[in-house]
């Protein structure tokens, strides 16, 4: 959540009923008008208001009073979280309901006493008992929305709640009390489907909050204790058992245990943890136990801040939900306009009948309302965001998602993103009559000591071979290896340089294969250096890496490189392998994004995909910047522009595709949208589209077809 200027403070409310994009523009325009008022910012999916005021002018509480008085309830935010899904449950829901029983009752009894539905006094009149019913149906319907239309009218604001009760009024007033009962009942409707729509994408952020426990079992004093989980603090022992939820991030310093981690880095496959390993408050124990060391302060943990992330998230608006709002903003009073026109000219121009027309201009005020315009894209853009989340993708932001759309090309880096970013030994070669397990555990002896990871995977390769060999005498070489007296005989183990690199042909064959070599040497009394062997270590390309850039591929991305800053032989065997196009090695940090920003001049959007630390300027510069790993780092949730929590990149088509299709359904929205406005508008002054037709296809039909579209994104997976 951003922080307010200094010299500014900042209240945050909760706005039930403010469902889409013009609602938060009625009550932004409203408040900005107040002296004092520094910002006003908000998220009409997740119901959230954000003031930045000046305390010396602004009284918060008269703020909470202000808004109120534009027709919303508003709460403090901890009233969320006890919150479900209302929509059908609501004050609101109840009085549409009514309002729907009066006005079916009311076409029953038209039906029963005219044997039509299909009739209008074509002026005032006295109403008959089926009007009756209309009149009551328009009065509970429009309950739903007289105090916002009235807050709108005050604050000067020409919006949709002002637009349905001009023609409400209109409407009655010209004896069409089915009309008028249609509209205020098919206006709460869509109504409805708005708030279900932001209430089921508001919850699966919330599902996110739920999967931290609310209590955990802390180490104190000799003791266990049972406390908050939101006040343990960094240092805690955190004792965790079968079945439950690890209540915050740490170190496991006792006990084994499978645990679950699919709700944070999307992985499905329990991971075994022990001792000395890391563990994500969220995840869960399979069996056995845990004592987990926090690492951090419970609101700090990897789960907090992608929560934090996803709120921050759905406050940055896309290119398309910009382009949607600033055609609302010009649409609606136009066709206001217009409404007028075809009410005006026909009947002082042409001597038109007045009722007539005046029913034609209120159908155009009920084509005026964008209801279903505005939430085209933004319930898709969060109904994406959160489902993402779910399969361990944080997907900072609409116009990231966009832009992820976009891409035909992708860059990845080499070490710890296509490969597993750890040396292991692939070849054992004695030379000298040396055995090749004696030669490991030699040189495992010598690099049991050196902290260097070449050396760790020397130690790793050998096991236990290497424990049993005395060693002293031990010195490090940076840049060139390690020495040591094992067995009381000198040993080297490092670069070829150590050795006559021209009597050793095996070298150049290993180093074009794309491995590297380290020699052995035995050095004798006199200082005679023998060469006994030579070991060649690769950080091996992740198994998954070939069929995921395929995926890729038959997705639509055109090209595929990889940017090292290893050795060009090792570069290019790791692209060879994983099927780039291009390599590009030896890059520094500077270098990667001079050619990341190369590869936008020449093709467009390109996305970088890395460990999120040492390229992070890399990401930065990209046009998307992807973190792979980002749960395990700082750093790459705050850099990268869509994180991977896990350290899969199986996860890079499933994203690729959400993203594709999120850009799908957000244009369909719009086109459909757009598309039904604009032919129903055409048929109006034409006499073809009736005022009960522009409320149920141009306003609910059309808010229940891009509901229902966006939240199909929800359903992608994998």
């Amino acid at each position: 959540m951003g922080q307010a200027e200094p010299g500014t403070a900042r209240v945050e409310f909760r706005v039930e009923d403010m469902d889409c994009a013009s609602c938060l523009d009625t009550i932004r325009r409203s408040l900005e008008k107040r002296p004092g008022i520094e910002g006003v910012q908000g998220s009409p999916v997740a119901r959230r208001l954000e003031i930045d005021y000046d305390p010396g002018v602004v009284d918060p509480e008269r703020l909470r009073r202000e808004i109120g008085d534009l027709g919303y309830r508003v709460l403090l935010p901890s009233a969320a979280g006890e919150l479900g899904i209302r929509a059908w449950s609501s004050p609101r829901a109840y009085r549409t309901y009514l309002a729907g029983v009066l006005f079916f009752a009311g076409l029953a009894l038209r039906l029963a006493l005219h044997g039509t539905i299909v009739d209008s006094h074509g002026g005032p009149a006295w109403p008959g008992g089926e009007d009756l019913l209309f009149v009551a149906a328009a009065l509970v319907g429009a309950l739903n929305f007289i105090p916002r239309a009235l807050g709108a009218l005050r604050g000067r604001v020409l919006d949709m709640h002002v637009l349905m009760l001009l023609a409400v009024i209109g409407a009655t007033a010209i004896g069409e009390y089915m009309e008028a009962a249609a509209i205020a009942f098919l206006f709460s409707v869509a109504e409805l489907l708005e708030g279900f729509a932001a209430e089921r994408a508001e919850a699966s952020v919330r599902s996110l909050m739920e999967l931290s426990p609310e209590v955990a079992r802390v180490r104190r004093d000799g003791r266990e204790v049972t406390v908050r989980a939101a006040d343990v603090a960094a240092g805690d022992l955190v004792v965790v058992r079968p079945g439950e939820r690890v209540p915050i991030d740490g170190q496991v310093v006792d006990g084994h245990s499978a645990v679950n981690e699919a709700p944070i880095t999307g992985e499905a496959m329990p991971v075994e943890k022990s001792p000395g390993e890391h563990v994500f408050a969220g995840s869960i124990l399979h069996e056995g136990y845990l004592v987990v060391r926090s690492e951090r302060d419970a609101g700090d943990t990897t789960l907090a801040r992608m929560i934090r992330l996803i709120e921050e998230a759905e406050r940055r608006r896309s290119p398309s939900e910009r382009f949607v709002e600033k055609f609302a903003r010009y649409y609606t009073p136009a066709v206001t306009v217009g409404a007028f026109l075809v009410v005006l000219v026909p009947v002082f121009f042409f001597g038109q009948p007045f009722p007539t027309w005046l029913l034609r201009g209120l159908t155009l005020l009920v084509i005026a309302c964008p209801c279903a315009l505005v939430i085209s894209t933004p319930v898709s853009v969060v109904s994406a965001i959160t489902s993402g989340a779910r399969h361990g993708v944080l997907v900072k932001g609409g116009a990231s998602l966009e832009r992820m759309a976009d891409v035909r090309v992708m860059a990845f880096d080499k070490t710890g993103t296509l490969t597993h970013g750890r040396a292991e030994v692939t070849d054992v070669l004695p030379l000298d009559g040396v055995e090749a397990e004696r030669l490991l555990a030699v040189a495992a002896a010598v690099e049991s000591r050196s902290e260097h990871p070449i050396g760790r995977a020397i130690v790793r390769a050998a096991g236990a071979a290497g424990d049993g060999l005395h060693v002293d005498d031990f010195a490090s070489f940076p840049g060139q290896g390690a020495r040591a007296r094992v067995e009381g005989v000198i040993h080297l183990v490092g670069r070829p340089s150590l050795a006559d690199e021209a009597s050793v042909p095996e070298l150049d064959r290993l180093a074009e294969s794309g491995k590297t070599p380290v020699v052995v040497l035995r050095v004798s009394e006199d200082g005679r250096r023998d060469l006994i062997g030579i070991l060649a270590l690769t950080d091996p390309l992740r198994p998954s890496v070939p069929e995921v850039i395929r995926r890729l591929r038959e997705l639509g991305l055109e090209r595929v490189v990889v940017l090292s800053g290893d050795l060009a032989r090792a570069a290019e065997e790791a692209g060879r392998e994983a099927g780039a196009d291009d390599v590009w090695s030896r890059l520094e940090p500077a270098a990667k994004v001079e050619t990341v920003k190369q590869l936008e001049r020449q093709t467009g959007h390109v996305a970088m995909v890395g460990d999120g630390v040492n390229d992070a300027p890399a990401l930065a510069a990209a046009s998307v910047g992807i973190a792979m790993g980002a749960a395990a780092s700082d750093a790459a949730l705050e850099t990268a522009d869509i994180a991977v929590m896990g350290d899969d990149l199986g996860r890079l088509p499933y994203l690729y595709r959400l993203a594709r299709r999120s850009r799908r359904v957000i244009r369909q929205n719009i086109a459909a949208a757009l598309a039904v406005k604009l032919i129903l508008a055409v048929g109006v002054p034409l006499g073809w589209v009736s005022l009960i037709v522009a409320v149920l296809v141009g306003d609910m039909g059309a808010s229940l077809v891009v509901t229902a579209n966006a939240l199909r994104l929800a359903r992608v997976r994998e």
